[in-house]
C-alpha cells in the first residue's frame, strides 16, 4: 500500500540497552553474516518481528490477516509487505507497514539488526527486520488488514509439544519445515520460517534457563 517514507528514525523513547535479553539479540544479530536472496524476479518486501516484555516473559508480535487483504488471506503473519517506491529503503518498508498495520510509530521502533532474507512461494523476497517496542503499547491495528492482534510467548513456541515438523514435496525436492501452533492459531509458512531464524538465535540446547523470561519472572509457565 501507498505510504510517505518516515526517514531516519529518532530517538527511541525507552532504553533498550538496560534489557539484558534484548542487548544479546542485538548483539548476535551484528555478530551474523546476514544471507541475502538476490533474485530481481522477486517483489521486493519487508517485515518486522518486534520483540518486547509482557507480564514477565518476552513476546514478539504477530497478527492474522483478515479476508480483504490482497495476499495471505486469513494466515498469521508478522508486520510488513511490499516496498513501495516512496520508502527509502527496506527498512523504511518494515516501519511504515508496522505503523499502517499495527498503528505503531516508528519513533518508538528500535531496530535491533536483521535475519536473513527469504523468498515466499508467493514471489516475494522478504528483508526481516528484528526491533523492540515499549510495552504496554497501544496497539491500533487496521480493520481492513488485521482481524486479530498475537502476542506469542517465545518460550511458548520453544515448548516442543507447540512445534511440528511439515514435509512437502517442492520441485521434486522432499523438503522439511517446521510449523507452529498457538492457542487455535497455527503458523506455518514464511512466518514459521521466520520464527525458526529468530529461535535458532539463542539455540535450545544453549540458551540459558529463562533466558526469554523477564528478570524477577522465574519459573516455569503455565
Amino acid at each position: 500500500m501507498q505510504g510517505a517514507a518516515f526517514g531516519p528514525l529518532p530517538s527511541p523513547a525507552m532504553d533498550d540497552t538496560t534489557d539484558p535479553t534484548i542487548e544479546a539479540v542485538r548483539q548476535v544479530l551484528s555478530g551474523r553474516e546476514k544471507k541475502s536472496v538476490d533474485d530481481e524476479s522477486l517483489m521486493p518486501a519487508a517485515v518486522m518481528v518486534l520483540l518486547y516484555q509482557k507480564e514477565g516473559e518476552y513476546c514478539i508480535l504477530l497478527n492474522k490477516r483478515t479476508q480483504d487483504v490482497e495476499h495471505h488471506k486469513g494466515e498469521i503473519s508478522f508486520p510488513g509487505g511490499a516496498r513501495d517506491p516512496e520508502d527509502l529503503d527496506f527498512r523504511d518498508t518494515a516501519l511504515r507497514e508496522t505503523s499502517e498495520e499495527m498503528g505503531i510509530d516508528p519513533a518508538d521502533v528500535t531496530v535491533l539488526g536483521e535475519l536473513d532474507d527469504i523468498a515466499t512461494r508467493s514471489r516475494f523476497g522478504v528483508r526481516v527486520y528484528v526491533g523492540t517496542i515499549p510495552y504496554p503499547y497501544p496497539f491500533e491495528p487496521s480493520s481492513i488488514e488485521i482481524a486479530e492482534v498475537l502476542e506469542v510467548p517465545v518460550e511458548g513456541l520453544l515448548d516442543p509439544d507447540n512445534r511440528r515438523q511439515e514435509v512437502r514435496w517442492m520441485n521434486g525436492v522432499t523438503e522439511k519445515r517446521y510449523c507452529y501452533t498457538f492457542g487455535d492459531h497455527m503458523i506455518f509458512g514464511a512466518t514459521a520460517q521466520i520464527v525458526e531464524q529468530f529461535l535458532d538465535l539463542f539455540p535450545r540446547d544453549t540458551a540459558e534457563p529463562g533466558t526469554w523470561r523477564s528478570p524477577g519472572h522465574g519459573g516455569k509457565r503455565g
